[in-house]
């Protein structure tokens, strides 16, 4: 793919959603909702390690885009998967290289749990009110 257009991959994980863009002619820098990553994230080294990694295994020319990431929905863990998986997925359009690499880490597989419904005539979704025999 050309360098000059930007790229737009979607990532999803529990209920949460991540678009991503790829912008070129940048340096690396990551930014989610208008914030650096490390501002969305602090406090949160796994979650932070965990949006960066797909960048860190790519080839040499993911370094010259810069991520503009949008999240919405869900809490940090499944947003932090959400944008993994779409950063992934951008990257993989960028260069088919890549797609070996992430397949290997498991970074393109969505993540298909989710929150069981809850069921009705019973507490949560699984627990059971308390059998009384007499």
């Amino acid at each position: 793919m050309k360098n000059k257009e930007q790229i737009w991959a979607t990532g999803r994980r529990k209920t949460s959603v991540a678009q991503v863009r790829l912008i070129p002619k940048g340096e690396g820098k990551v930014t989610v909702n208008a914030q650096p990553v490390e501002a969305y994230f602090q406090g949160q080294d796994g979650r932070l390690r965990n949006v960066l990694a797909p960048i860190a295994l790519a080839a040499e020319g993911a370094k010259l885009f810069d991520y503009a990431i949008k999240l919405n929905g869900g809490g940090m863990t499944g947003q932090s998967d959400a944008a993994r998986h779409a950063i992934a997925r951008a990257l993989v359009k960028l260069d088919e290289k890549n797609k070996k690499v992430m397949r290997a880490n498991g970074f393109l597989t969505r993540d298909p749990r989710m929150v069981e419904r809850k069921k009705s005539g019973q507490p949560k979704a699984r627990k059971r009110f308390q059998y009384s025999k007499r």
